[in-house]
């Protein structure tokens, strides 16, 4: 019979929706900037700086979780600059997986934001600037609303990204129970030590998660 201590099996529960709520938010607002400037403006290098953003989709985890580690590091500048922000390093805690998080749903949510956008009429946006409408007052009246279905997915695709990231997470944020192990690297765990009843209990808790996010997220029928 399987014996669970609670607070042991809860904790990568509660961390992963923490940093997939936090990931899953802050990925869309950079997401869909990037994805309403770069499809207002051409410019000199732009098919050279998409492909970087889109890196992420395509390269080992592990290399991205090495890439962070070597760029968020105590010896690098922007990792000493992060240690004065929040006076401890950034390396190792919840929050260095909340940026692996966001870097690896980056791709996807960028992808998604730029199709809706392409998606929105020019000729109602460009009414509305002839109405004296500033850029953002165009992109928050006009262009989000009627892209609305791409951000419900984009934000879905960036939770379930963030929720189920593993290899990044695990390079810079570590497995630290009660402190950055996430349900991923709790599986893993898990299995690597014998313990399947466990891993399938946190299994099943990332699939009823999933398929709740995908479920709230479906277009309804109407009629």
């Amino acid at each position: 019979m399987l014996s669970i201590n609670w607070s042991d099996f809860l904790s990568p529960i509660l961390l992963s929706l923490k940093v997939a709520v936090v990931s899953s938010v802050l990925v869309l607002i950079l997401g869909a900037l990037a994805a309403w400037w770069l499809s207002k403006y051409s410019f000199k290098g732009k098919i050279v700086l998409e492909t970087l953003l889109l890196l992420p989709l395509v390269l080992p985890p592990t290399v991205v979780g090495f890439i962070l580690l070597v760029t968020l590091g105590k010896r690098s500048w922007v990792g000493i600059i992060m240690e004065k922000w929040f006076n401890q390093p950034i390396i190792f805690t919840w929050g260095a997986a909340v940026i692996a998080s966001i870097v690896v749903a980056f791709p996807l949510v960028y992808q998604t934001m730029k199709t809706g956008f392409a998606s929105v009429s020019r000729d109602l946006e460009d009414s509305a600037r002839s109405l004296g409408a500033g850029e953002w007052q165009v992109l928050r009246l006009i262009t989000l609303p009627l892209a609305w279905r791409s951000v419900i997915t984009a934000y879905v695709l960036g939770f379930a990204r963030g929720l189920g990231e593993f290899g990044a997470t695990l390079m810079i944020a570590g497995n630290i129970p009660h402190k950055t192990q996430t349900l991923p690297t709790a599986i893993y765990i898990a299995v690597e030590s014998g313990n399947q009843p466990l891993a399938w209990c946190w299994a099943g808790a990332i699939i009823l998660i999933s398929f709740a996010m995908l479920l709230i997220a479906s277009p309804k029928k109407q009629g």
